[in-house]
């Protein structure tokens, strides 16, 4: 069969091509993929290479396909998995695997490191180190956007299970955060904070009592305001505040709005040294830093209050991604009900790929949502009106995602794929 796909031949070239697939073998499925959400870890690996940890040397001779946030169907089951996936099945990856190579296992992933799977393809193989992992995973709930967004989910699922607090006296440490505690989501409204905020709002199990998002841009809090209300998050038992922290004294400002406690998890989605800083500052008692926002910078240094890691017994942990498990919780709390729509700002085609993946930082907004098999330049919801003036498609888009308070939705989803130019 043959698939087009977004491939990366080295530091930023990258390239839309078509190619055969081989046969796939009894420990193989040939899937189709219908959308992926582009990540910035994609960009990072665009701009670096082979210097990034994930691609292997080789790339310019046998380049491998982009992209890690996908769903799609399964289409054809090699023999030996046809105990456990069917044809037709909607599917979703966990992509942070592991494939042995001697006594080591070497850190790979799909979308960096394979030849014939990544998310910016029409249709890949998926390989058995995915299999035999556990890593391919079945999604029963609508849309395939939700199973897209389920491994950024997965990730901010995976750093509040990282959280971690003590028992006085002993040595034990309870991992979590802290029920009906405080939280502080810094800088917090960029699309995996957005996650976060819905995650902690929906969650079930465990919630804080307060928690507070932070950023410097009012327009993208605005935003995040209006997407997971106040109102919302009160009914379900949590005083959710929104600040901008681009005034006099952040930290006092933040501390008052806790009760001068400070807060019991932190947790930093901005690489930048006065955003650690002022999460540190702000930790309570037995308060869990988490820096959750990926660097580029391998000097990123910070200053931390060493006092009270001692008297304190304040502490910081970092993550950098979801696992398995993860990845199932997000897949199952999007089937029962969670929507990531509120992360989705752009949607393009295949075609747009490789020029937004190389240029995502300087695209405003959250999520660039690709339709692997559609050519769509890339287009923000907020301009559908105004293109809708001269292109019928996006007026219908436009009226379709008014009636969903401007978020994307399954009905838009299934409008663009019954109607979007094929590439």
């Amino acid at each position: 069969m043959k698939t087009r796909a977004v491939r990366l031949y080295g530091k930023e070239d990258l390239r839309l091509e078509e190619f055969k697939l081989p046969a796939i073998t009894a420990d193989e499925i040939l899937a189709k993929v219908v959308s992926d959400s582009i990540c910035m870890s994609s960009y990072k690996a665009a701009k670096q290479g082979t210097g990034h940890k994930r691609i292997p040397a080789g790339v310019d001779e046998n380049p491998v396909i982009i992209g890690h946030e996908f769903a799609g169907e399964l289409i054809e089951i090699g023999d030996n998995w046809k105990h456990k996936f069917k044809a037709g099945q909607k599917f979703s990856i966990q992509p942070a695997i592991y494939y042995e190579d001697g006594p080591v296992g070497v850190l790979s992933a799909p979308g960096y490191s394979y030849q014939y799977i990544g998310g910016d393809a029409t249709y890949v193989i998926i390989p058995k180190d995915v299999l035999v992992q556990d890593c391919l995973l079945a999604y029963y709930g609508p849309g395939f956007y939700p199973a897209s967004l389920a491994e950024p989910l997965s990730c901010v699922i995976g750093t509040m299970h990282a959280n971690y607090h003590t028992t006085p006296g002993s040595y034990i440490h309870n991992m979590e955060i802290v029920a009906g505690g405080k939280m502080a989501i810094l800088a917090g409204v960029g699309p995996m904070g957005l996650a976060a905020i819905n995650y902690v709002i929906h969650r079930a199990d465990r919630k804080p009592k307060l928690c507070v998002v932070t950023d410097i841009d009012q327009v993208r809090l605005d935003r995040a305001a209006s997407i997971y209300t106040v109102e919302e998050a009160a009914k379900r038992g949590i005083e959710l505040v929104y600040l901008n922290t681009a005034i006099e004294n952040p930290v006092e400002k933040l501390r008052r709005i806790s009760g001068d406690t400070g807060y019991d998890d932190v947790f930093v989605f901005a690489p930048v040294a006065p955003v650690i800083e002022q999460g540190d500052a702000i930790l309570a008692f037995d308060g869990c830093l988490n820096f959750f926002a990926g660097p580029s910078d391998q000097n990123l240094q910070a200053k931390l209050n060493f006092y009270n890691v001692h008297y304190a017994y304040t502490h910081i942990v970092g993550t950098s991604g979801g696992n398995t498990d993860d990845m199932k919780e997000a897949l199952d709390v999007m089937t029962k009900g969670l929507d990531p729509a509120g992360l989705v700002t752009h949607i393009g085609g295949l075609n747009a790929v490789p020029e937004t993946t190389l240029h995502l930082p300087q695209i405003p907004g959250g999520k660039k949502l690709i339709y692997t098999h559609k050519d769509i330049p890339l287009t923000a919801i907020s301009e559908f009106m105004e293109k809708g003036k001269s292109d019928p498609f996006f007026a219908e888009l436009h009226r379709i995602c008014t009636r969903s308070k401007g978020l994307w939705s399954v009905e838009a989803e299934n409008f663009l794929l019954a109607n979007a130019k094929d590439i």
